[in-house]
């Protein structure tokens, strides 16, 4: 074991279950591709995260990423998924995380001390959060249901809009105020997650809809894999004024490894230096302070610098780190100390 194993805030290798690109097993014994399975997670130090029940969009994922290659860009939101439609993808997502958990690759976890327990351990942390909120219906029996089975994290978006609220496109140079805040609907949502205390994240929200959130919420303010917007004025980035909010409610930002989010001319390419992850961890320290800043990989749902490659590259970013400057007691703080102080105030440990 590492003795800074990393929490991380946000992968999407569930997904790549759903889509059949790779079984539990494989995740189990490594015979997998992609970004994260158990062999090269102990291998990278990756101790578990925030594991996300995704609906895709219909269209190439691909093509989206050729546009972002030549700035400036401005992609459309994709259109709303239907309520069915979400339910059935997330009760099978909820379903291959049963598969991973049965396979020996993950551990299901509901508490902070069982997350903090986890990490040491062969079998990665696994916190089940839902991105996009598209299946949970108006009453909120679903989500009553979801957090029985685990659920402990919700983002109300993903990049296209919700009953809930309204997400950001994928647009260089832009910030994240596009249109309104979140619906009565939405307002509803979050106080349901603050009384079942599922943590609300923030990531894919706009402007107004993250104002909406930190009125309403009675529980520290998180994104769980997002970036600085003063250093790529990217529409999924974080503006000063929001990241204050982040720190006033003390909460925290897991940084976002996806390429165009990082770069500070926006492109979608990984070819790039450490350097510019370490001028986004300078300025949400800057902004944030020591005690709210951590990792939020993205690792499974995009594409992420050369020089870390995958889970099992999470040491050349650590290196990065304390040949910035980094000491034990920060390190452990941005690797998972902070996550947990998070997940003990958000869940009421």
């Amino acid at each position: 074991m590492t003795d800074f194993p990393v929490f991380d805030g946000h992968n999407d290798l569930v997904l790549r279950l759903l889509r059949g690109d790779v079984t539990a097993d494989a995740v189990a014994s490594g015979l997998s591709d992609g970004h994260i399975d158990k062999p090269r997670a102990q291998k990278g130090g990756f101790g578990g995260g925030f594991f996300a029940i995704f609906v895709p969009s219909p269209g190439d994922k691909a093509a989206r990423h050729d546009e972002m290659r030549d700035p400036p860009y401005k992609i459309a939101l994709p259109d709303q998924i239907s309520e069915a439609v979400a339910t059935d993808w997330t009760e099978r997502g909820f379903d291959a995380m049963a598969d991973l958990a049965a396979a020996g690759a993950i551990r299901i976890c509901r508490t902070a001390t069982e997350v903090e327990a986890a990490l040491p351990a062969e079998e990665m942390a696994a916190v089940i959060h839902i991105e996009g909120a598209e299946a949970i219906d108006r009453d909120f029996e679903k989500l009553e249901a979801w957090h029985a089975r685990g659920l402990r994290s919700l983002g109300p978006v993903w990049s296209r809009d919700t009953v809930w609220g309204h997400g950001v496109p994928f647009r260089y140079p832009s910030d994240p105020d596009v249109g309104p805040g979140l619906t009565d609907a939405g307002k509803a949502l979050i106080r349901e997650c603050n009384r079942l205390k599922i943590m609300v994240d923030l990531s894919h929200l706009n402007a107004k809809g993250v104002e909406d959130v930190a009125r309403i919420s009675d529980a520290p303010l998180v994104a769980t894999h997002s970036n600085a917007w003063a250093v790529c004025p990217h529409s999924r980035n974080l503006t000063d004024r929001q990241l204050a909010m982040i720190r006033d409610s003390d909460g925290m930002v897991g940084i976002n490894f996806a390429s165009a989010f990082l770069r500070p001319d926006g492109r979608m390419d990984s070819e790039f230096d450490l350097d510019i992850v370490l001028r986004h961890f300078d300025h949400l320290v800057h902004c944030l302070g020591e005690d709210r800043v951590g990792l939020g990989s993205d690792f499974d749902g995009a594409l992420v610098p050369d020089k870390i490659g995958d889970c099992a590259g999470l040491p050349s970013l650590l290196t990065a780190l304390r040949s910035h400057g980094v000491d034990d007691g920060l390190m452990t703080k941005i690797t998972h100390g902070n996550w947990l102080r998070i997940l003990r105030q958000t869940w009421g440990e």
